[in-house]
């Protein structure tokens, strides 16, 4: 929960490094968050307006925490424009997501791994 939080708390920064467990525990909960606020809707027979809310308000530091974790790759944030590319970019992208972050500092600012105790 607390790298959930983390990423909220760095709402629209848009700089330096995520390493992929900060990146990965934000998307688990944001998974879990629309599944349930989506259940919660069906149940209660009310239209998607809770989880249509819930995501836009997530939606700025999703961009900013995967912007982070390109970054952490060494490549700009303008890669997630290939997801637009139907089924091969997401992929790409996916592959991006999930690979280790540059060992060492890049131009982006030091190795998040390094930071954290």
């Amino acid at each position: 929960m607390n790298w959930y939080l983390e990423v909220l708390k760095k709402y629209a920064v848009f700089n330096g490094r995520a390493q992929r467990k900060e990146y990965w525990m934000f998307v688990l909960f944001n998974i879990i968050i629309s599944l349930v606020l989506t259940l919660i809707e069906i149940l209660i027979g009310a239209p998607a307006i809770i989880s249509g809310i819930y995501s836009l308000a997530v939606l700025i530091p999703g961009l900013a925490v995967a912007i982070r974790r390109l970054h952490d790759t060494n490549r700009s944030g303008w890669w997630l424009l290939i997801s637009l590319i139907p089924i091969l970019g997401i992929i790409v992208l996916l592959v991006f997501m999930a690979q280790e972050g540059q060992l060492d500092e890049n131009q982006y600012g030091p190795n998040p791994k390094l930071k954290t105790t």
